[in-house]
C-alpha cells in the first residue's frame, strides 16, 4: 500500500514533496515548449510518447525546471533533457537493473538508483522502456517503502 501521507508544499515555489522542508532548488517552473526550442521535431515526438506511456500508470506532474523536465508524483521518478537530436533521460529505480541501453547507473541510496539512457525516436519507447517507467513510477509513489 502506498504512503499517502500529505505532501509538504514549499511556501516559496509551490512544489510538493514527500518530506517536510526537503532540500531543493527553489525556483519557479518554466514553460515546457522552451525546452524544445531549436530541437529536432522527433525529440518532442519522443518525449510525447514517453508522456503517453506514463499517463497510463496514474496521476503525475510534469515539472519543466530550468535544466530538466521532471516527472513527479510523491517524488520525482524520471527526468528528461531534450538535446538537439535526441532525448536524454533517467529513471529512479529501487534496485539496480542491468541493460546495455543504460549509459550510466548511479546509486544515491539503497533504494534510489538512477539509470540514465538516451532515446532518438518514439519507437524506442518499447516494452523495455515501458517497464523502466512502470518501476520508476512505483518508486515515485514510494511503493517500495511499504513492502
Amino acid at each position: 500500500m502506498p504512503d499517502e501521507r500529505a505532501l509538504w508544499i514549499c511556501p516559496n515555489c509551490g512544489r510538493t514533496f514527500a518530506n517536510r522542508n526537503q532540500s531543493h532548488t527553489c525556483q519557479p517552473l518554466g514553460k515546457l515548449p522552451t525546452h524544445f526550442a531549436g530541437k529536432d521535431e522527433v525529440v518532442r515526438e519522443t518525449f510525447d510518447r514517453v508522456v503517453e506511456v506514463v499517463r497510463l500508470l496514474g496521476p503525475f506532474e510534469i515539472l519543466p525546471e530550468k535544466s530538466r523536465i521532471a516527472f513527479h508524483t510523491r517524488m520525482s521518478f524520471a527526468a528528461f533533457v531534450p538535446r538537439r537530436h535526441w532525448l536524454d533521460g533517467h529513471v529512479v529505480l529501487a534496485e539496480r537493473f542491468e541493460s546495455a541501453r543504460f549509459l550510466r547507473i548511479e546509486t544515491y541510496s539503497r533504494h534510489n538508483i538512477l539509470h540514465a539512457f538516451r532515446l532518438y525516436t518514439p519507437t524506442e519507447v518499447d516494452e523495455e522502456v515501458k517497464a523502466w517507467l512502470t518501476q520508476a513510477y512505483a518508486v515515485g509513489r514510494q511503493h517500495h517503502l511499504n513492502g
